[in-house]
């Protein structure tokens, strides 16, 4: 397995809130959230603190526990990130800090993958075809954007509305997950939203990600988004920049 990565903050941001960490035989993209400004997170943490805690209690269970299931060793490493701050921080306030969570690991003659809120994988298949795991429950709550923070503090980690890591290690257990078999896949791509907004904003597919990512890398990815936010801007209940990462799986 090949793996190559590029993340990038927001122009004029000084912190990333994305994450990647790898190993000779899995990738895990987080993509931290943070509460609105003038909200009380009960947290006394940044968000780049969060998710490089559970980034790297993440790396570690995917290291040392190589049988694991996938949402086994995600919720243990929302267990561990949770008592890194459970004598300091209030970790039931509904606006804590948060991550979503996108990992692919090869076990043995398996491609297994779990996708937890917004950062979705697309497989690229031998025969040319994509597989895309999306999931988008942030997208379906009642109502229609731009949600209330009342809202999403209902709907987080609640069922029928979506979940994330935060401080529910259950959450792990409602990420999509699945395995193919190795011999069927070529690549594989996961992405931030700060770069599936080229498919959900400027009309892109999901074939021209994965070509781009294969033939250009995943960096072009994110040099292609900066300029499509420049050229043709944001809509108006969205940030007109956001943390970008893309990485790129060849087998």
């Amino acid at each position: 397995m090949r793996i190559s990565y590029e993340t990038a903050a927001a122009p004029g941001r000084p912190h990333n809130e994305d994450y990647v960490v790898t190993g000779p035989r899995w990738v895990a993209v987080l993509d931290g959230a943070t509460a609105p400004a003038g909200v009380e997170s009960g947290c006394k943490h940044d968000v780049p603190w969060l998710v490089a805690q559970l980034g790297s209690a993440l790396a570690r269970q995917l290291a040392t526990r190589s049988q694991g299931s996938l949402p086994d060793l995600v919720s243990a490493a929302i267990r561990a990130t949770m008592a890194a701050h459970a004598d300091t921080c209030d970790l039931t306030n509904l606006d804590s800090p948060s991550s979503t969570v996108a990992v692919l690991r090869q076990q043995g003659e398996l491609v297994d993958y779990l996708v937890l809120c917004d950062s979705p994988i697309a497989l690229q298949h031998t025969d040319g075809t994509l597989t895309v795991i999306d999931d988008d429950r942030t997208d379906r709550l009642p109502g229609g954007r731009p949600y209330s923070l009342e809202l999403v503090r209902a709907s987080r980690n609640r069922p029928g509305g979506f979940w994330v890591a935060a401080a529910v290690p259950e959450a792990a257990y409602e990420a999509l997950t699945g395995s193919v078999e190795a011999s069927t896949v070529s690549g594989a791509l996961l992405l931030t939203d700060g770069v599936t907004r080229l498919v959900e904003w400027y009309g892109h597919t999901w074939e021209q990600l994965v070509d781009t990512a294969a033939t250009s890398g995943p960096g072009k990815l994110i040099r292609w988004v900066r300029q499509e936010e420049r050229d043709r801007g944001a809509p108006s209940i969205a940030k007109k920049h956001d943390d970008a990462t893309a990485a790129w799986l060849t087998w």
